[in-house]
């Protein structure tokens, strides 16, 4: 059975906020007696906004009434009120995840919002983000190659690599289109770790000077030299390191990077190189994109056509609702309700052995740091082949040996499972946390990596928990 929903992505980066409408089709796949499996059979962008400068009132303060009201003309643009969508995602990325208000951005955009995913997304879920959105993941899938996408914005340049449609590991990078700005052809803002990064290749640049083209584009050659290092096409020099946003994270050597996209406003300048006024947006990004095409490293790999560039981001969010049984199930009634919680899914790939599982939720936690400490979140795998009283104790040490930090964190550890095992993992993980954990583990739902779940509060003498599954919904 189909059913047809509105959707609208918001997203607030560093450099640009932009709104997209869209149409889905959402229908579940899976028989009457399986495990459902709901998908987005179809979707249509039933209107794009204009792009705006994300409106600051400092360095450090996003103008929570400016992009509020820019949100509400956009609805009235495309002929849309709250009330018309069902669904949806606000997505807060890049420098301005980090400012100081970000969440009572989000809070100003509630009513406007619903309720939709809501999420301030750390540089290494926007890394993820913004490749799905470009459909890298998918074309590493489609192509049977290790592929990695390059979000280049105005703050940073996300990096994510996929092996066959696997996520193999992401980083973020300080190097962006919006790091040097210019004003009436002169220099008027110089981010402090671009002006030493010029500073050790002898190239002089101050706040006030003329915006000197030929020095400007040897910086911009050097940024995608970093880049270029950063994907390891070339050995890594002994200030990349400093460059990174967060702690020095890259994406690993192995495999080999064989193809890459590339997606964010400077990406139409990698794409379709121009010659008119370089600095027409008052940065560099024209003159990045240009040494980033030309860089020879990244000729020797394939240059893959993004699905989307500068709008390689979420355009809403497709849900579905279901109800688990409370006799399969595990949890902690006064912790619930709990929503918007994002899914850390391991692969099934991942799954098959104990210990790559465990590894799997420890490499995937960082994703979910967005202001650098633990957030709620869902670990969540398929749970098949594990039926026996010997592999569900197996499973419970496989799970807290890779949960550790989710356990040490002050909620709930909570897990989702396709497989009807849910209580008695639960009960196995809770003895063996000594009842000092709550643990909330619920079954008979299929989620994957990206979704968010809210569970709801027991129904019907606590026989019944309302789960919502909402997906992320990509341009590509």
């Amino acid at each position: 059975m189909q059913e047809i929903v509105k959707s609208v992505g918001i997203d607030i980066g560093t450099s640009t906020t932009q709104l997209v409408f869209s149409r889905l089709v959402v229908e579940n796949l899976a028989g009457s007696y399986a495990v459902p499996r709901v998908s987005i059979v179809q979707k249509e962008v039933v209107y794009r906004s204009n792009i705006y400068f994300t409106p600051l009132l400092s360095a450090t303060e996003i103008d929570a009434e400016a992009v509020k009201k820019i949100v509400w003309e956009e609805y009235k643009a495309a002929g849309m009120t709250p009330h018309d969508l069902k669904t949806g995602a606000v997505i807060i990325t890049g420098e301005t995840a980090r400012k100081q208000n970000a969440n009572q951005v989000l809070e100003a955009l509630s009513d406007l919002a619903g309720d939709f995913v809501v999420a301030t997304a750390g540089p290494d879920l926007e890394s993820v983000l913004s490749a799905r959105g470009a459909g890298a993941d998918r074309i590493s899938e489609e192509e049977r190659k290790t592929v990695a996408n390059i979000d280049v914005g105005g703050g940073t340049s996300n990096i994510a690599l996929y092996q066959k449609g696997i996520l193999k590991g992401v980083s973020c990078l300080d190097i962006g289109g919006r790091l040097i700005q210019v004003k009436n052809g002169k220099i008027s803002y110089i981010f402090s770790k671009t002006q030493a990064l010029a500073k050790n290749h002898g190239i002089d640049i101050q706040v006030g000077q003329q915006a000197d083209i030929p020095a400007l584009t040897r910086l911009c050659e050097i940024m995608a030299d970093q880049l270029a290092q950063a994907l390891f096409l070339k050995p890594q020099d002994a200030e990349h390191r400093g460059l990174y946003t967060n702690d020095g994270t890259s994406i690993p050597s192995e495999p080999p990077v064989q193809g890459v996209t590339f997606s964010g406003g400077v990406a139409d300048y990698i794409y379709n190189p121009t010659t008119e006024d370089v600095f027409r947006y008052g940065d560099i990004g024209v003159l990045l994109g240009r040494a980033i095409r030309s860089h020879p490293a990244f000729g020797q790999i394939e240059l893959y056509q993004a699905a989307e560039t500068i709008r390689a981001t979420v355009v809403g969010a497709g849900t579905h609702t279901t109800e688990v049984s409370g006799s399969t199930i595990t949890y902690a009634a006064d912790r619930l309700p709990i929503k918007n919680v994002p899914i850390l899914k391991v692969s099934e790939e991942d799954e098959a052995v104990l210990e790559t599982l465990s590894a799997s939720i420890i490499n995937q936690m960082p994703l979910y740091r967005p202001e650098g400490r633990t957030e709620q979140i869902a670990i969540a795998f398929t749970g098949r082949g594990r039926t026996s009283f010997a592999d569900i104790q197996m499973l419970a040490e496989a799970v807290i040996k890779g949960a550790k930090e989710a356990i040490e964190s002050p909620f709930p550890l909570v897990l989702v499972i396709e497989n009807d095992i849910g209580k008695v993992l639960g009960n196995a993980i809770r003895v063996k946390l000594e009842h000092k954990k709550d643990v909330i583990c619920i079954d008979g739902i299929r989620t994957l990596s990206g979704d968010y779940i809210d569970i709801g509060e027991p129904l019907a003498n606590g026989h019944v928990v309302p789960v919502v599954i909402k997906t992320l919904i990509f341009n590509s």
